[in-house]
């Protein structure tokens, strides 16, 4: 374990520090202490210290990190089921580069540099919605930036809220109260739609309540530092249109299928490295042209389990390893067999929608 001891500036000119070390070093020194390091300010003499047998270190650099969340947080973020996630997820989302850029200058920037965004009048986002077809990777886009700011994760799952309609409206309140505690935090509400569809007239629509209560917290939200509201649907037109207003959600942001670069990662990601160099990535990432993530990753599972199946029925006795390689056309094979989860219409209309409902 580590120890860090501070001497009062006031003190130091007093020989108070190598005394200091003396004793400290005399009751540590039973119990295993092996080394007492010393960090001082630029241009402070190190005579007392140097002839106390401490030695320069002349190649060292000190760096230091706070934690993202404070011992005080620990418990509240586990009671609404948030965690924090590991640093390298922005740098895992392959390609999408226009999806990336925008989320960069649009979110991380502003709240991580905020002097820089005060600099430029540039107010930091409190809410934002992301849209796109189902399977198009909205959930991992709102983790990598939450990994990227390094700021605890929390989902709010609208299917887990109890209690009825007004039980609904009742327990989401209640969870962003909790929530509004945290220093920090990136909140995430995936199918949205769930509970902010369009209400209509009379009578109320079941969900009319939990609707309401939404626009408040949305509303209250914003008037929050250090917190972040991902929303995510897959189905922008069913939205209550008073979600889209300005005023609600800082931008309204697309989310498309992935792009060469981003396929030809997924494929890496799921072809095993012992192939890898056999197999022709630039023809599965054309010919898996208007697939989702999922899409990809369930071809090259299911040729990885073909194969596993081969292997399990040779011929003869044993585990037959030559009929089971996998090559390019395995792939392919896979490829012809799995259905898009987004169609050519669900492609155009999100197309559209981009045209008439995106806020960039």
């Amino acid at each position: 374990w580590i120890v860090f001891l501070g001497v009062d500036e006031d003190s130091r000119a007093e020989n108070v520090t190598p005394l200091l070390l003396e004793s400290l070093e005399k009751k540590m020194l039973p119990l295993g202490l092996s080394a007492l390091s010393v960090l001082m300010p630029e241009g402070s003499r190190l005579e007392q210290l140097t002839s106390s047998g401490f030695q320069v270190r002349h190649s060292l650099r000190y760096l230091e990190r706070q934690m993202p969340v404070q011992r005080r947080e620990l418990d509240l973020l586990k009671e609404v089921g948030g965690k924090m996630l590991p640093r390298h997820l922005w740098s895992n989302v392959a390609g999408m580069k226009r999806e990336k850029q925008l989320l960069e200058e649009r979110l991380v920037a502003p709240l991580a540099q905020q002097d820089l965004a005060d600099k430029f009048g540039v107010v930091p986002p409190r809410a934002v919605m992301l849209f796109g077809p189902p399977g198009t990777g909205k959930t991992t886009f709102a983790k990598a930036v939450a990994s990227r700011l390094d700021w605890p994760f929390v989902e709010v799952f609208p299917s887990r809220l109890s209690g009825g309609t007004a039980g609904m409206a009742a327990s989401l309140r209640e969870i962003f109260e909790h929530i509004g505690q945290l220093e920090n935090a990136v909140v995430f509400i995936d199918e949205v739609e769930e509970i902010a569809s369009q209400r209509r007239g009379d009578p109320p629509s079941p969900t009319q309540g939990v609707t309401n209560e939404l626009l408040k917290l949305v509303a209250d939200f914003r008037d929050r530092e250090g917190l972040l509201l991902i929303c995510a649907t897959n189905f922008i037109r069913a939205l209550d249109a008073a979600f889209l207003r300005h005023g609600r959600f800082d931008y309204v942001l697309p989310i498309g299928l992935p792009d060469e670069e981003a396929r030809r990662a997924i494929w890496q990601r799921y072809v095993p490295s012992v192939i890898a160099q056999d197999v022709d990535f630039d023809q599965l990432v054309q010919r898996s042209k208007g697939l989702t993530p999922a899409d990809i990753e369930y071809a090259a599972r299911r040729t990885s389990q073909e194969a596993l199946a081969r292997a399990l029925r040779p011929d003869g006795d044993g585990i037959d390893e030559t009929s089971a390689k996998i090559s390019t056309e395995h792939y392919l094979s896979a490829l012809a067999v799995t259905r898009a989860t987004v169609s050519n219409d669900e492609h155009e209309s999100f197309l559209e929608d981009i045209e008439s409902l995106a806020r960039l």
